[in-house]
């Protein structure tokens, strides 16, 4: 195995009760002392969702901080590389000998040892809900020797070293663990440690002198969560902010080009059908609202053109994609959709958030489509924060949502158990169909190549056959930087952000 330094992958948890409402901009003591100091200054799009738990989605925000590692990273292309872990070996079947990195220190000063990470990787294995990236994998670690652990998993996962490099597999001390939540203040790895949060309005980083690897070159990072899109452009162009995290299309134009940076995601926006319960129940309704939606007119009109036409789940971030869609299995598969009803009245509800500027607007130009079809449509529009429980529990009949597809372990299939199998964790369109569930476990058991590739768009064309949901766009992230700054890390996978080596220049 490469001995080569990674990339860093990081993870931030606090548990706290904060339920303010964020305003949304900067103020000015705050916007003067941008970048002082080789201090980096961060406007984050979303607040918390769920307390920074590093169990959840907000752990791979926060990991975009380098306030904590995982045992494995990943490089651009998706490869496995060395993180915590400088080395691996596969057993068995199910078994997987992890070699534990040397000399790393927590925050706190305390060594990491095979104890430690034994004991953050169980409690993500024992945590309920469990975190959507171990959903069904039956995860055991135990200790082999000093030097190395040993990880078992219930069912053969060829893929269990890129499961490890989702942030919400980070490694914390022990200290970080209690009844109340995990904390990451001084708990941490990486080469930047938490030193205050404020709220669920922002938070205050230094560097890590003790750190492992090289030391960071910035002296520290000051974080605001600034849902508001304009404010968020406003900061950029205010030289508030050093980075800023998803520039709305609709303010790019404002705003000197030489600072945006566009970049290719593998992220999907998909209305999602509620196929358990509701009009929606009935898949031939499902297809009267496949048929009614014209997605180039929202790539036109809401994207400004700054977005790809969704031809299925998985996009131009997955070359492979496009090619295999003219596959004949697929093919064949993706021909058993139903014929459309004819619908007139068909009363539905539409949920969506506000925290993606354009995803309001999609939802007016998908009410306008929908009704020219026959429906009645009754938005509800919340902060997502806010309205995510009511998404997972079933009850809108449709629900638009930006959904990052290879979010956790650089491979979709998690993405897809999580989101169409009968257990999966964050099924919005609650679909159960023995079919689908088969095709996502036979996937998930393949190894990785042109096998793996194949049947994992087999499972995106039986997604699609059920209309279970609807792919309208690939959105490609336009990220703002001060001309200032240097090294912001680019990332579609939406890990990285602030690592090591970003800096700005001295004022």
């Amino acid at each position: 195995m490469s001995h080569l330094h990674p990339k860093t992958s990081v993870l931030l948890t606090l548990a706290f009760a904060s339920t303010l409402v964020l305003s949304g901009c900067f103020s000015a003591d705050e916007s003067s002392h941008a970048g002082t100091d080789n201090r980096i200054s961060v406007a984050h799009m979303q607040p918390p969702r769920s307390g920074l738990s590093p169990l959840s989605d907000d752990a791979f925000k926060l990991s975009r901080w380098s306030a904590a590692e995982t045992l494995v990273t990943l490089d651009e292309a998706g490869e496995a590389l060395p993180g915590l872990a400088t080395e691996w070996e596969r057993i068995d079947e199910t078994s997987w000998r992890f070699q534990i990195r040397q000399g790393v220190t927590f925050h706190n000063g305390e060594s990491m040892t095979v104890d430690s990470v034994v004991n953050s990787l169980q409690h993500a294995s024992d945590a309920s809900p469990v975190p959507r990236i171990l959903d069904g994998v039956n995860l055991t670690v135990v200790v082999e020797n000093n030097n190395t652990i040993i990880i078992t998993t219930g069912e053969s996962d060829p893929l269990l070293p890129h499961r490890l490099s989702s942030p919400q597999l980070a490694i914390f001390d022990d200290s970080a663990y209690s009844s109340n939540g995990v904390t990451p203040v001084g708990t941490g790895t990486g080469p930047f440690k938490i030193v205050n949060v404020d709220g669920i309005s922002g938070a205050t980083l230094d560097r890590y002198d003790e750190y492992w690897g090289e030391p960071a070159l910035s002296t520290g990072i000051d974080v605001r969560f600034v849902p508001d899109g304009t404010a968020r452009a406003a900061a950029l162009r205010t030289n508030e902010a050093d980075v800023v995290e998803a520039i709305p299309a609709g303010q790019a134009a404002s705003i000197d080009q030489n600072l945006l940076t566009e970049v290719p995601m593998p992220r999907t926006n998909t209305l999602y059908l509620n196929t358990e319960s509701g009009p929606f129940a009935d898949p031939a309704v499902r297809a009267a609202a496949r048929e009614a939606i014209d997605r180039a007119a929202i790539v036109e009109s809401v994207y400004e053109g700054r977005a790809d036409i969704a031809q299925g789940l998985l996009g131009p971030a997955l070359p492979y994609a496009a090619g295999l869609r003219d596959d004949p299995e697929y093919t064949k598969l993706l021909a058993s959709r139903n014929e459309p009803a004819k619908v007139d009245g068909v009363k539905i509800t539409l949920g969506t958030f506000t925290d993606r500027a354009e995803l309001p607007e999609v939802a007016v130009i998908l009410e306008q489509q929908l009704e020219t079809a026959g429906f009645e449509v009754q938005q509800d529009v919340r902060e997502y924060q806010y309205i995510e429980a009511d998404a997972l529990d079933g009850k809108f009949d449709a629900f638009i949502l930006s959904r990052a597809t290879v979010l956790d372990s650089g491979d979709p299939v998690a993405y897809l158990a999580s989101d169409f199998t009968c257990g999966g964790g964050f099924s919005i369109a609650q679909l159960c169909t023995p079919e689908v569930d088969q095709a996502i476990a036979t996937a998930s058991e393949t190894e990785a190549g042109e096998d793996r590739q194949k049947a994992i768009m087999r499972v995106e064309a039986r997604i699609l056959g059920a209309d279970a949901a609807i792919p309208l766009l690939h959105e490609r992230v336009i990220q703002g930087e001060s001309s200032a700054l240097h090294h912001a890390a680019r990332d579609s996978r939406e890990r990285l952000l602030i690592t090591r080596d970003t800096h700005i220049d001295a004022h």
